[in-house]
């Protein structure tokens, strides 16, 4: 039986993730309870959110460096403005996400590369994360805390999250005609705008999703930690990118997949648990992360060359 490429890019990382699952559950057989599986996947929800918005991003073809200072950002409005005022912190996220459309369209107009615009973005982030929260503080809106913290039956909430989030963002990206004409323009854009449609509307409209799941991400980190950091966030960029990759996306094409972006973002998440228990030193997890996903890319490229092989007999 013939798998499709969709299948092939679920298989990996769901794979991937099952194995780092059954690794730490016989490291530490205590983890395989509700409480253990809510310390493993504590921070995976805003890890997922971020995920979700840099494979938006990807989906046109883009590349976005200023993800974990946007996130840090929206963080900081979570736990002051939105605590204290909570219509100025919704105007300040609106604000945020037509500053994102504005950047898609830049980066159509002008022609200018995506990691540039968005590098120079990550420093106007960082600043204004700063600006608002000059140091360690704030406070979750109790509204946040109260839905990070629930104890829904069977499962833990960063579990239900995940497959809310899977679901729905598999039903934007691949069911939806915005879905199709996003990908179609990270496929072929000059197809998609001979067939009627506008290019810019079209990216401008995904940077702008992409900023409403980057501010959602914020929110939820702030609702886990209760308060905020201008830095609290900056691993999210690579993390994202590899969520993204490690799900089965790519860089180039509009090849995305919502469900393994999600999956990649629970296993990232696990494999910190996992390196912890194997009692690596907290200096060479980053590393061991990255050899985490040299190996899972490593057999997704045997397994797209099998396939074309497969094609070509």
């Amino acid at each position: 039986m013939k798998l499709s490429s969709g299948t092939i890019r679920l298989i990996i990382p769901a794979a991937s993730l099952a194995l780092l699952l059954a690794a730490v559950f016989y490291m530490q057989p205590r983890a395989m309870s509700y409480t253990g599986l809510n310390l493993l996947f504590n921070l995976a929800v805003p890890i997922a959110l971020a995920t979700i918005a840099q494979m938006l991003i990807m989906s046109v073809n883009d590349l976005d460096l200023s993800m974990g200072t946007f996130v840090s950002f929206c963080a900081c409005v979570a736990a002051t403005v939105l605590q204290t005022s909570p219509l100025l912190g919704v105007l300040i996220f609106i604000g945020a996400i037509a500053a994102y459309a504005g950047m898609g369209v830049l980066i159509h107009v002008r022609e200018l590369p995506s990691i540039v615009v968005t590098l120079g973005m990550s420093f106007v982030w960082g600043g204004l994360a700063v600006l608002i929260l000059p140091s360690p503080g704030g406070t979750a809106p109790s509204w946040a805390r109260a839905i990070m913290t629930a104890k829904p039956p069977l499962v833990p909430m960063a579990i239900v999250a995940s497959i809310l989030i899977a679901a729905v963002t598999h039903y934007i990206v691949m069911r939806s005609s915005f879905g199709v004409l996003m990908r179609g323009t990270g496929g072929n854009d000059r197809s998609v705008e001979r067939a009627g449609w506008s290019v810019i509307g079209i990216r401008a409209a995904t940077y702008a999703l992409a900023g409403l799941f980057a501010i959602l991400a914020g929110i939820a980190l702030v609702g886990l930690t209760t308060s905020a950091d201008a830095n609290i966030a900056l691993r999210y960029t690579l993390l994202s990118i590899a969520g993204v990759i490690l799900g089965g996306g790519e860089f180039v094409g509009g090849k995305v997949s919502p469900i393994g972006a999600v999956i990649g973002a629970l296993t990232l998440t696990l494999a910190g648990s996992f390196l912890s228990f194997m009692r690596i030193s907290p200096d060479w997890q980053i590393g061991a992360q990255g050899a985490i996903l040299i190996v899972v890319l490593a057999l997704r490229l045997a397994l797209n060359r099998l396939e074309k092989r497969e094609k070509h007999q």
